[in-house]
């Protein structure tokens, strides 16, 4: 018999991750101005740069990352589990040096920190903003607390969980954060295909995979 418990996955659906990421459009709204901030910090580009399709296949970038928020949202433990163990298992593979010679390794736990605070923030702010509903500080609190649960088990440490660490955190990177011509590229690139993201909501249980 299936654990009742693991069939309601990692938060179940009286969670504030559930109730954030249930939300078609402001996690649109939000997944676009998440990989636009996140590809200000020159390692993370980088590895777009060096590892990813972005320019020939940029929906189906946005696809794999709406399916992995999906999954480990909404789908039981241990499929949410599974698709974790998979993408830390990409992580490995991903390395290399940026273009001023630093190194970089997908798997490193401080640039998955920032991964997920840039992602999640914008979700946050973009709820808030699309959705027109009053979240109470308690509740965005659990929010970030439960949605650091994924980070963590994806390898990241040190993960604000309050709304004021992250705005903290958000600040204190701001010196390592930089626009060059590769970032407008990836911009570009985003913004200017018609139907960007669209294609497909991140969706409750049964919704697939991610991630590059």
């Amino acid at each position: 018999m299936n654990d009742p418990k693991e069939s309601r996955g990692l938060f179940g659906p009286q969670s504030a991750i559930w109730q954030v990421h249930g939300d078609f459009t402001s996690m649109l709204c939000g997944g676009i101005s998440a990989l636009l901030l996140q590809m200000l910090h020159p390692l993370a580009l980088a590895g777009v740069w060096d590892h990813s399709r972005f320019r020939e296949d940029i929906l189906g970038r946005l696809r794999r990352t709406s399916q992995f928020i999906s999954a480990t949202t909404f789908a039981t433990t241990p499929d949410a589990e599974r698709l974790i163990a998979k993408v830390q298992g990409i992580h490995q593979r991903i390395a290399g040096v940026d273009k001023d010679g630093t190194p970089y390794q997908a798997s490193d736990p401080a640039l998955l920190t920032w991964v997920h605070v840039a992602e999640c923030s914008c979700f946050m702010a973009s709820h808030l903003r699309y959705k027109r509903t009053v979240v109470s500080p308690e509740r965005q609190e659990d929010y970030f607390r439960e949605s650091a649960e994924i980070a963590r088990r994806l390898g990241a440490r040190d993960i604000p969980q309050t709304p004021q660490e992250v705005a903290d955190y958000l600040e204190a990177m701001r010196p390592r954060l930089r626009c060059d011509e590769r970032t407008r590229e990836v911009a570009e690139v985003l913004l200017s295909h018609p139907s960007a993201g669209a294609d497909e909501p991140a969706g409750r249980p049964g919704d697939d995979e991610r991630r590059n």
